[in-house]
């Protein structure tokens, strides 16, 4: 079983985002799980998708570092995203790389029939940190606005249906133990998520 980590947080040896990774990997090697991180601050990507990059993708010409990239997603069986939530949104440099990575002919495909997603055969897991309070953002509808934009309305594009995702609200003031307790909340729903892939096979 092949899981893929993919993380966006410019701090990337003390945050609460890099706390999380570490537990997701501790949990992924744990239940056997060949696991590769991507840390996209430490990669120093390049988020910037060119007009020359574009129009390039839908003529199948893909640079070699966005190929190396597709192929840690073809070879996966879970995709885990772990970034902060930043202005309603992804923080850019992760957004940048689902822009250049989820290619045309790659992530879905399109014809006189319409789009059809192509990574169909994934789980992805989303854990989303958040300084505000994650039931407040529920109560007012943020939270189901989100879930529609960053979650199913992406993924579900390219083809990824089984996807969980948890928002982690109130990072900023909540004390130890209640962040202990979301890193065993994170470490309980990967082992499921893994657990549940094991049983697929």
């Amino acid at each position: 079983m092949n899981h893929l980590i993919i993380c966006a947080h410019p701090n990337t040896n003390h945050s609460f985002n890099r706390a999380i990774v570490e537990r997701v990997v501790d949990t992924s090697r744990q239940n056997n799980a060949d696991t590769v991180v991507r840390d996209l601050y430490r990669l120093n990507f390049n988020p910037v998708l060119s007009w020359e990059e574009l129009q390039g993708s839908f003529r199948g010409i893909i640079a070699a570092e966005i190929k190396h990239e597709q192929q840690f997603i073809l070879e996966a069986d879970l995709i885990t995203l772990v970034y902060p939530l930043w202005w309603m949104g992804f923080p850019a440099i992760l957004k940048g790389y689902l822009d250049r990575v989820l290619t045309h002919g790659f992530a879905y495909r399109t014809d006189e029939t319409g789009s059809c997603g192509l990574l169909s055969n994934k789980k992805l897991q989303q854990f989303i940190t958040m300084g505000n309070n994650s039931e407040r953002y529920r109560q007012l509808g943020f939270a189901e606005s989100l879930e529609h934009t960053l979650v199913s309305g992406l993924f579900n594009y390219v083809g990824i249906t089984d996807i969980q995702h948890s928002f982690l609200g109130d990072i900023h003031i909540i004390d130890d133990q209640a962040r202990k307790a979301l890193l065993e909340e994170v470490e309980q729903k990967t082992r499921q998520n893994l657990t549940a892939l094991t049983g697929k096979a």
